[in-house]
């Protein structure tokens, strides 16, 4: 059977398997399995165990659940909480002021977290009931924390940008700086379409219609929850900075990250009780259990696909074409935002990365500032069918919220990337200055 059948009987089994409900990691391993034995023989049967335990085994995979357990700490107490109070006292006046709130709380927690569906989870809990109270649409409440949650993958210190790191054995150091400002730039965006889209529907959230459902800010206690969310935000900076001036590995400084965000989750939140500490190590196992899994068996898949050839034509394919670099780019993005519709970022970087990576660079295109590129491509998968994972973030916490409403309320977020991405392509110097300044 020739590459290109096998590949598309391939992709079919997989969508089939997830389509009756299959989790993705198993889904992958099943297909991953009945290729090799169908293509090759049961002699590979034995590539299979030793590419699952491999793949999982490098050092610099010890910083995920490191950076999850972070992660898991600041969701799990109430920091999301006095954040969002925080910036609803600076932000709340304004037209959509309520909605922006909550698009900078996500920016913010995400840096915290570096997880797109903890980020929508701990600021959908409380933005939504809040945003509804004060006459916000639903889809409005509901679509600019989805596609908040989303700057989780992008901000640094992000767990995505570590697998792109290893997975292409790039500098992690470099892409958290190259995923720096994009972020920002993305959440400005957000923000703006946010207070124009309020603008012209009559000021959601404006001062006269906030004065009419008799909201009352307490001044001192939103600035005494700011107080307790600087520490957080300090342990986040000092990671960064350890990484951006080399004196710790990823590793590292999630292991020192994620002790200090659990100290601090128990001094100044009094988290002494056992429960709530074996929920934050409840939650972190299950996260990394579940990243893990999805990183072994799309290694595997990704083995699969190699042994019948189906990787090596794909990418000739695409390199053999006689096209301009930008139309080369166009085809690129085109293929990782379809393949983010269905599959979480890590396994669609997992698979298609190291593959990619050799065409970028014979294209003269800075692998960091396309590592930016594909996350957004991600992004937008998380707010979109049939996936979109955020989307069901957000259903679970308002079920009584239509899907639909949901969705119509975040493709305007996903238009806001598409020009984040046109934007980085017209000025590179977007993602690649703060790298080069810093690092040269």
């Amino acid at each position: 059977m020739d590459p290109i059948t096998s590949g598309i009987l391939v992709i079919l089994a997989l969508f089939v398997l997830m389509a009756i409900g299959t989790p993705i990691a198993f889904a992958l391993g099943a297909v991953s399995l009945g290729a090799l034995v169908l293509g090759s023989g049961m002699r590979e049967l034995t590539y299979f165990g030793e590419t699952f335990f491999e793949s999982i085994a490098s050092f610099g995979f010890v910083a995920i659940p490191m950076f999850i357990l972070m992660g898991a700490a600041v969701a799990s107490s109430p920091t999301g909480r006095d954040l969002y109070r925080s910036l609803d006292l600076w932000l709340g006046r304004v037209p959509g002021g309520l909605a922006i709130s909550n698009i900078g709380a996500c920016s913010i927690f995400a840096a915290l977290s570096g997880s797109s569906p903890a980020t929508s989870a701990a600021i959908g809990k409380l933005g939504i009931p809040e945003m509804r109270k004060r006459g916000y649409p639903d889809g409005v409440a509901a679509g600019c924390i989805a596609a908040g949650g989303t700057l989780g993958i992008l901000i640094p210190p992000s767990v995505t940008m570590i697998v792109y790191g290893i997975a292409t054995e790039t500098s992690i150091g470099r892409l958290f700086m190259a995923g720096a400002l994009p972020g920002l730039m993305l959440a400005g965006l957000f923000m703006a379409w946010t207070l124009i889209a309020c603008k012209l529907a009559g000021g959601y959230g404006s001062p006269m219609a906030d004065a009419g459902a008799a909201i009352k800010r307490n001044v001192e206690g939103n600035l005494r929850a700011l107080v307790r969310v600087l520490p957080f935000l300090a342990v986040v900076t000092g990671i960064l900075f350890t990484l951006y001036g080399g004196l710790a590995t990823p590793s590292e400084a999630a292991g020192a990250g994620a002790f200090l965000c659990l100290a601090l989750a128990i001094v100044v939140y009094r988290m002494w009780q056992a429960k709530p500490l074996l929920v934050i190590l409840r939650d972190a196992l299950r996260e990394s259990v579940m990243i893990m899994l999805i990183i072994a068996a799309a290694e595997i898949f990704a083995y699969a696909l190699s042994s019948l050839y189906i990787t090596q034509t794909f990418a000739g394919a695409i390199a053999d074409l006689a096209v301009n670099r930008w139309v080369l780019l166009a085809v690129i993005n085109l293929f990782l935002l379809v393949a983010g519709f269905f599959l979480p970022p890590v396994a669609v970087i997992v698979m298609t990365a190291p593959i990619l990576l050799p065409i970028i660079l014979s294209a003269n295109f800075d692998p960091y500032w396309f590592a930016v590129i594909l996350t957004i491509n991600l992004e937008i998968g998380l707010i979109t069918p049939p996936v979109g994972l955020n989307l069901f973030i957000i259903k679970g916490i308002a079920p009584d919220i239509a899907l639909k409403d949901i969705l119509l309320g975040s493709l305007p977020y996903a238009l806001c990337m598409v020009v984040g991405i046109v934007l980085l392509c017209l000025f590179p110097g977007i993602a690649t200055w703060l790298p080069d300044l810093i690092l040269g």
